[in-house]
């Protein structure tokens, strides 16, 4: 069973990877990094909720003294395809150390209509505690946004020209990338790279992690579903209504009065090919096996229905057993809570990955 769970992972990783390729502007290019500067003025195409930047200053720091004079920036930018989105813009942090030394390292991930300096608390608290800490802005995000209406522009011309896949897929393409060059840094042990993120940042997380084994350590927050379970249960509106122009623009190119189940799995088809089928959850989770696996969610969150997600956590922790690693397993669907990562969930996420990056 182990082994046949493994084929079935190598063979999801290569044929997502060959649906990644299929819309890149020549996927070859040489891996060059470009020196870039610190952003002054960072671009958020949404308002920032009430409360929500107490949850970022909630991940545990060190008390590191003179903190901000060891504190190490670097802003530097990945090519990662031909083409403006092709610049991958990262935001690098950790302390100066008085030895050279390989240490974990965790990729953090924004969630929609933000971008990588809102996750500097994240970042620093992580550095204090001896990562390197790592953030990227998305597809038509942050320094990859021209206006602030970039992402729900690029998914309305995604739909209608169907040569990118700005929903999830292009920025894991990016991740994909990324490892590559934190593969090279002298200053990471390869072995011990973790990834998290929320929301958006969850799905990127997770879909990166099923694509990539290079992350080892794996924590998507608020970002796993059920896609096909939303559409078989008629739970796919408050999904369709967090990105709704381009299901708008799609509704009027059908001819349809209103968006329906039909043209929310064309949309799907379009801009993410696979997404929920033979990508969906019940596949992608059990990829990540048996690399240790924590999942966060809200009991009510409309967008991440937990009902959606019974059968790949049934499936996901079978692998988790077989492979005699059931405590690398674990899902948490914090009572009450809808769409929000709170305090616990940050901390959740922290312990996690100390678990089992750190020595």
């Amino acid at each position: 069973m182990e082994a046949a769970a493994a084929d079935a992972a190598a063979d999801l990783r290569s044929d997502f990877l060959q649906v990644l390729r299929s819309r890149r502007r020549n996927p070859d290019v040489p891996l060059c990094v470009e020196v870039g500067k610190s952003v002054k003025n960072p671009v958020y195409q949404s308002s920032i909720f009430p409360g929500s930047k107490e949850v970022m200053e909630a991940c545990p720091k060190e008390n590191v003294e003179n903190f901000k004079e060891g504190l190490i920036e670097e802003n530097i930018y990945l090519t990662t395809e031909e083409g403006e989105q092709g610049r991958l813009p990262v935001l690098i942090l950790s302390l100066k150390d008085t030895i050279p030394q390989r240490k974990p390292a965790v990729v953090l991930l924004h969630s929609s209509y933000k971008c990588k300096e809102w996750l500097q608390p994240l970042l620093e608290a992580y550095a204090s505690r001896g990562y390197v800490a790592i953030a990227i802005d998305s597809r038509y995000h942050g320094e990859r946004a021209n206006s602030t209406t970039a992402y729900k522009d690029a998914l309305v011309l995604s739909w209608k020209n169907g040569d990118t896949m700005p929903f999830i897929y292009d920025t894991v393409w990016d991740l994909i990338k990324l490892a590559d060059y934190l593969m090279q840094r002298k200053d990471i042990d390869p072995s011990r790279i973790g990834i998290t993120g929320e929301s958006l940042g969850g799905m990127h997380a997770w879909f990166a992690a099923a694509a990539d084994t290079r992350y080892s350590v794996v924590v998507p927050i608020i970002g796993v579903q059920g896609f096909r379970w939303a559409l078989d249960n008629d739970k796919w509106h408050a999904r369709v209504d967090s990105i709704k122009p381009v299901f708008e623009e799609a509704c009027i190119d059908l001819g349809k009065n209103t968006i329906d189940k039909e043209v929310v799995k064309k949309v799907w088809d379009r801009i993410a090919p696979g997404l929920y089928l033979q990508f969906d959850a019940p596949y992608t989770i059990p990829a990540i096996a048996p690399r240790p696996l924590l999942m966060l969610n809200g009991a009510e969150d409309p967008r991440c229905p937990v009902p959606g997600l019974k059968e790949p956590l049934v499936k996901v922790t079978e692998l988790y057993k077989q492979t005699n690693c059931p405590d690398n397993l674990k899902f948490i669907a914090e009572a009450g809570i809808g769409h929000q990562m709170t305090v616990s969930m940050v901390k959740e996420a922290s312990n996690w990955l100390d678990k089992f990056l750190k020595d």
